[in-house]
């Protein structure tokens, strides 16, 4: 599969729902040792997201790490007002190596996008300071209409190979163990999110700034072949997400990880 290219605005577009788990996952990570920390944000996005991590250490080295130009084109870094420094960098999480040790390594929605992503995690548990942690989530959802529809619109229009299956991310327990195998003190849980969402075909504008891209970046070249899939995928999702008169209920399940390794 294609690195799909993004858009920043699309994406943005829900992007409180789309913090929450962020903040969620953040609001685990246990306190950083002394001294300024040493922080990696990968697959940060525009990096809108990023810059809480500063706002919670503000004496903190961040770096986010993104292999899209569109949305590093959208990230705002420098020195920040603790002392610290927030910057911006382009890197492949597929073949990114820290470069010294880091106090937290981070990674919100991207490590579904990472076949074999469970294979780096020794190395990145390796490169964390005693007591440091790495913590990530990732959607757990790839059961889920919106998932499967897409799979099966896809495979229609011959682009089975385009989008991801539902192996993308391993279960909760298999977390669990790959991480305390690796000697970490893990803590691993699950939460279903169900976002109101509001306005014409919602969870099509909401897919349409993540799990399409792939879809969308397949077809660029072809306007009409794009137009069928989408319209045909529209009505899929109409069916399964049908509205109320208070917005249209979007269950999404996500997936949590916090280890901390061994002092």
């Amino acid at each position: 599969m294609a690195d799909p290219t993004w858009d920043p605005a699309q994406y943005l577009r829900h992007a409180g729902p789309r913090a929450r788990p962020f903040a969620d996952l953040l609001a685990r990570v246990p306190d950083l040792s002394a001294g300024p920390p040493r922080i990696a944000d990968l697959g940060c996005g525009p990096g809108t997201l990023t810059a809480l991590l500063a706002q919670r250490w503000p004496t903190a080295r961040v770096t986010g790490y993104d292999n899209s130009p569109e949305m590093l084109a959208r990230a705002t870094g420098g020195p920040t007002p603790g002392g610290g420094r927030l910057d911006f960098r382009a890197a492949d999480v597929r073949t990114w190596t820290p470069a010294g040790p880091h106090h937290l390594i981070i990674s919100n929605a991207t490590l579904q996008w990472i076949p074999g992503h469970a294979d780096r995690f020794p190395d990145w548990i390796a490169a964390l300071t005693p007591g440091g942690t790495l913590a990530f989530q990732v959607p757990g959802n790839f059961d889920a209409p919106s998932h499967r529809l897409l799979r099966e619109t896809a495979q229609r229009h011959g682009l089975a190979g385009v989008v991801r299956h539902e192996n993308a991310v391993l279960t909760p327990v298999d977390y669990l163990s790959r991480l305390t195998d690796l000697g970490c003190e893990t803590d691993v849980w699950e939460t279903t999110y169900v976002h109101l969402l509001k306005g014409e075909d919602p969870v099509l504008d909401w897919v349409k700034g993540t799990a399409l891209r792939p879809v969308l970046t397949a077809l660029a070249d072809d306007p009409e072949a794009r137009e069928d899939v989408v319209r045909a995928y529209r009505d899929a999702l109409r069916e399964a997400y049908p509205p109320t008169r208070h917005g249209t209920p979007f269950p999404f399940r996500r997936v949590f990880a916090v280890a901390r390794r061994g002092r």
